[in-house]
């Protein structure tokens, strides 16, 4: 994707260089903050530093890095699609998170698809494209046809770094239901707290912070 620059840095004492501009990705356009070490004057800790005080509050920041380098990006809806472009990895802001349950565990989308479905439904699976730990269904609710979009996740720092990240993007309108080594996205809050109930996890409001539910 192309980037149109709008301005240029220098680092203090030939630290490294940075500058600031705008992508695009299907018509929509958003600004991005590039930041190079020279690593012959900067040390590796000192860049693992940088990135650190961003991800903390006040910045909160969500940036996607690899090697001696990282963006900020200002829309973070859009970082995956960066970190992909540049075989770089996402790193969302370091939001606190809920004690999260380590049962039950699930093996594959198909078996947590068959939990929920005991639950709430789980109907008209599709895997979703590209990823084989991934699948959305409609669950019940007389009168509508809410969503789920159910993922397992490799570690507990791929799942909690995939919950902050949700949490960066206000445009995603999702309540989140968690445990060990998977989520869940749910359109209707209510259906997610009946989830949640039923299957021993911890949820995740995106309006309200970070509770717990209570068994």
């Amino acid at each position: 994707m192309g980037c149109e620059v709008l301005r240029r840095r220098k680092g203090q004492a030939n630290s490294g260089t940075s500058l600031d501009c705008i992508a695009e990705v299907n018509g929509a356009r958003f600004e991005n903050e590039v930041s190079v070490f020279n690593t012959k004057v900067v040390e590796e800790g000192e860049i693992g530093n940088s990135i650190a005080s961003r991800r903390k509050e006040p910045y909160s920041h969500t940036l996607v890095a690899a090697g001696n380098w990282y963006i900020r990006v200002l829309n973070p809806i859009y970082a995956p699609r960066i970190a992909e472009a540049l075989d770089a990895v996402v790193l969302p802001p370091l939001f606190p998170l809920p004690d999260i349950p380590d049962e039950p565990r699930y093996t594959d989308p198909d078996a947590l698809a068959d939990a929920l479905d005991g639950s709430v439904g789980c109907a008209e699976r599709k895997p979703e494209k590209g990823s084989a730990n991934v699948m959305t269904c409609v669950t019940e609710k007389p009168g509508e046809k809410p969503c789920a979009r159910l993922e397992l996740h490799g570690s507990a720092a791929a799942r909690d770094d995939a919950l902050r990240q949700l949490m960066s993007v206000p445009e995603l309108p999702r309540f989140v239901v968690t445990a060990a080594n998977w989520s869940v996205q749910f359109c209707d809050e209510s259906v997610g707290r009946a989830a949640a109930r039923d299957l021993g996890a911890a949820v995740v409001d995106h309006e309200g912070g970070w509770p717990v539910l209570d068994p």
